[in-house]
């Protein structure tokens, strides 16, 4: 199995763009980024200060990734930017179940 099924992809991207509302996006987003079997899922914010310079600023929220067996598993990044596997994570064949989770972050790791 090579990279993200499209279907998937699409799943992330649209549950991204839903995150934040439109007339936000100016100030706010959330996007996803592909690399092999992992999909990252990023907080980007705008910059707050002319000192700050132009430059976005970009927080890792999760991360999906593929197994070899098509089940998907959620991680999160700890303050230096490790991924750690998130505790009691549904077992998946979608990302959906995962997404869902992220959302509902009852244990306050993915949004803080």
């Amino acid at each position: 199995m090579a990279g993200i099924p499209e279907l998937a992809l699409r799943q992330v991207e649209r549950w991204c763009a839903q995150r934040v509302p439109e007339h936000l996006h100016d100030q706010v987003r959330v996007e996803c980024r592909t690399r092999g079997r992992a999909v990252t899922i990023v907080e980007l914010r705008a910059p707050w200060s002319p000192q700050a310079g132009p430059e976005w600023t970009e927080q890792k929220i999760a991360q999906l990734r593929l197994d070899e067996f098509g089940i998907w598993s959620v991680l999160w990044a700890d303050r230096n930017g490790r991924w750690l596997t998130y505790p009691d994570a549904p077992v998946a064949s979608s990302p959906t179940l995962l997404l869902a989770e992220i959302e509902r972050n009852p244990n306050g790791i993915f949004w803080g």
